[in-house]
């Protein structure tokens, strides 16, 4: 069993330095794949080494499959670490990469053989076992450095945003050979730094969003835990609501004009204009200022009025067309000019004949509209 249990896990440094993680329990489950996301300097990475034994926690427990692992070694963990660089050794063949650990841990040179052979067919390493690093790109050097993991057979993998280094397509390939070595290993946990959340989305069982800045000293590091799909429908707060999904959610400035048992009502700042959510509004009053929050997959343009009765309708001038192939984002501004706050993102059919100066109406479905208190937090 490899579930790994975090309690109030803590990291300073010095006396009265930053606050890097602060509180952090979590759970995580025996055969899971777990990403923890976030952007840069929210103490991703740090959590890993901490959970691999490469650095203390000021404060907290780390159990791994049920044990203390706070004050035993790295090697004695039963974890395997892929990094970011590659860190081979220039001087060796792949095959001698890959078994280098257990050579070390003097396993018998017939079983650091077959676990090699082992792993170099899972990763379509088999013709490339006496090539030096230098005649490798980096998608395959990236695949030895995983196979050095694999060979260990450990409890969990830990993987620390290792294709950060790659282009899109190797990014692309390697993530699903990830994937692919978690099924095949039904054992063993995954733990997966990233700021990617496409490889967060399409990889996670869970994931661990985690604060940055401020956030941490007035909500703790993390900010929500939950299935992908979650965290995209019911994010519980802005940050995480407009750090999962792509293009970013729109947000617009907005107060409350009504409440009633089917959702709530809301003028925007800038305009004139009302939307109407089916959120409950047994927590906010008429005249609150809030955050209306609606995704630009979610928005769609209507020719006529032929809208379902419960959705709102703007009015919005294009300004600006990206057209990416399968999907058009339509940048667009209120029709008497841009105000803060107003502007929306719309993504549409890749198709849309749609100009810069048009002027348009966007459906706004209640169903996918979002309110968030002037704190940031999301009325659920």
């Amino acid at each position: 069993m490899a579930a790994i249990s975090l309690r109030s896990v803590t990291k300073t440094y010095g006396d009265h330095g930053p606050v890097i993680l602060r509180d952090v329990d979590l759970e995580i489950g025996n055969h899971e794949f777990c990403v923890f996301l976030g952007p840069s300097g929210c103490g991703k990475s740090t959590l890993l080494r901490i959970i691999a034994g490469l650095e203390d926690p000021t404060s907290g427990e780390i159990a791994i499959g049920g044990r203390r692992v706070n004050e035993i070694a790295p090697a004695q963990r039963g974890v395997a670490m892929v990094f970011q660089s590659y860190a081979l050794f220039p001087h060796m063949t792949v095959a001698e990469n890959i078994g280098f650990g257990l050579k070390i841990a003097k396993t018998p040179p017939e079983e650091v053989r077959r676990r090699v052979k082992e792993a170099a067919t899972i990763l379509q390493l088999d013709t490339l076992l006496d090539r030096k690093p230098k005649s490798l790109s980096g998608g395959q050097r990236q695949r030895v450095a995983i196979g050095r993991a694999i060979v260990r057979e450990p409890g969990v993998f830990l993987f620390d945003e290792p294709l950060s280094n790659l282009d899109a397509t190797l990014r692309g390939k390697t993530r699903l050979e990830i994937a692919r070595i978690h099924a095949r290993f039904d054992q063993a946990s995954t733990l997966y730094v990233t700021h990617d959340q496409i490889e967060a989305m399409t990889l996670a069982d869970k994931i661990v969003l985690l604060n940055a800045g401020n956030n941490v000293e007035r909500f703790g590091s993390i900010a929500q835990v939950g299935a992908p799909l979650e965290l995209y429908h019911h994010p519980n707060s802005r940050f995480v609501a407009g750090f999962i999904g792509s293009p970013q959610m729109n947000f617009l400035d907005a107060s409350v004009a009504d409440i009633s048992d089917d959702g709530v009502k809301v003028q925007l700042t800038h305009s004139s204009e009302y939307v109407v959510t089916r959120r409950p509004g047994a927590e906010l009053c008429i005249g609150q200022q809030v955050t209306l929050g609606i995704r630009p997959e979610h928005l769609a343009i209507i020719d006529s009025d032929t809208r379902s009765a419960t959705d709102s309708v703007l009015s919005r001038t294009i300004s600006l067309i990206e057209r990416l192939g399968e999907q058009t984002y339509l940048h667009c501004i209120e029709t008497d000019g841009e105000q803060a706050g107003s502007s929306l993102m719309a993504k549409i059919q890749g198709n849309s004949t749609a100009r810069p100066r048009d002027s348009i109406r966007m459906s706004v479905p209640a169903q996918h509209c979002h309110l968030f208190t002037a704190d940031g937090r999301a009325v659920q």
